[in-house]
């Protein structure tokens, strides 16, 4: 019982460190992007990168904001092999990317080698780069963003835990809001609010 307690404990001790600026920022982020009509690009390895799958699909669903992942298996597996592991992830954003669009990096360890080399490629290319990581608070990944969102823990599961919590928090916040948007839009028309008008009465004869 202890084992657990301590476990929760430390991954709530993670989440807690989210700084509710920074996140509030980062939905204005994708607000923005989106209002341009560019797209967010989640990428990470391993458990990161099933994390950026499950927020690019709520982002796109439920936040009605554009999101994608690199997660197909032949785009992985040919980048990789073509161009190394280290440099697929800057390939594939050199593909895909486009200027104004925003990244987002994934590294527990802020040093995984294709991140660092994506966060890099994305900045040349004009794309808003967003990273998360953990360990370190030094590790390279932590200064490439514009955003930059740190765990302070060196346990994998604390550090992604909380990267998740942060994420789908932010697709929440962009949910409530466009959600809050479609009620007042609805509640204007029902009742036939400035500039919305029903049944045709402000029609005038030609």
């Amino acid at each position: 019982m202890t084992f657990f307690h301590d476990y929760f404990e430390d991954i709530s001790a993670g989440i807690r460190d989210g700084d509710p600026v920074q996140l509030e920022l980062l939905c204005q982020l994708f607000r923005a992007v989106n209002g341009c009509g560019r797209k967010v690009i989640l990428v990470g390895n391993g458990g990161s990168a099933a994390m950026a799958s499950h927020v690019a699909v709520d982002l796109t669903k439920t936040a009605g904001i554009r999101a994608v992942t690199f997660n197909e298996a032949d785009l992985l597996t040919c980048f990789a092999n073509d161009y190394g592991y280290p440099l697929w992830v800057e390939k594939a954003l050199e593909f895909y990317a486009d200027p104004g669009d925003a990244a987002v990096l994934i590294s527990s360890s802020g040093r995984s080698p294709n991140i660092i080399n994506g966060a890099t490629a994305a900045r040349a290319r004009g794309l808003h780069v967003v990273t998360f990581s953990g360990f370190d608070a030094d590790n390279p990944l932590r200064s490439l963003g514009e955003l930059n969102f740190w765990v302070n823990s060196r346990s994998y599961n604390v550090v992604e835990m909380a990267h998740h919590v942060w994420l789908v928090a932010a697709v929440d916040r962009l949910a409530a809001e466009k959600g809050a948007a479609i009620e007042a839009t609805s509640a204007r028309v029902a009742h036939g609010g400035p500039g919305l008008h029903r049944h045709g009465s402000d029609r005038r004869s030609a």
